[in-house]
């Protein structure tokens, strides 16, 4: 099983069949989308909250810390946003979260459905 597993990675990795690649390209935007939303969100978030009295977000590093938090859906030592434009950043990072979260699983779920059935396939054709 983890045999399997580790190879499976290794697969998408090196993107042996189609079905490795499209997943393997789904996670590489997947990342790359979240790191620019991530820093935008840190200065946005530094802008909002910068100013405002009673707020833990007074450096572009803790705007960072905060939004990488918010985005992996983890808490933080750092205060929720006192400013209206803080939260709705806020809310919108988390519906980011989320959506992030959803699309990972739909793409993980058809890449083991098509795996099972290219399995299926070989093992058909060495049958004949």
């Amino acid at each position: 099983m983890i045999r399997s597993t580790l190879n499976e990675v290794i697969g998408v990795a090196g993107a042996r069949t189609d079905t490795h690649r499209k997943l393997r390209d789904r996670l590489t935007f997947v990342l790359v989308a979240t790191i620019g939303v991530d820093a935008v969100c840190a200065v946005l978030a530094y802008l909002f909250e910068r100013s405002a009295k009673q707020t833990d977000v007074k450096t572009i590093g803790s705007a960072l810390f905060w939004t990488s938090t918010q985005l992996l859906t983890v808490s933080s030592s750092v205060k929720n946003p006192i400013t209206t434009g803080g939260r709705v950043l806020d809310v919108v990072m988390e519906a980011y979260a989320l959506i992030v979260i959803a699309t990972l699983a739909g793409a993980l779920g058809t890449f083991l459905q098509k795996r099972g059935e290219e399995d299926a396939d070989r093992a058909a054709a060495r049958g004949r």
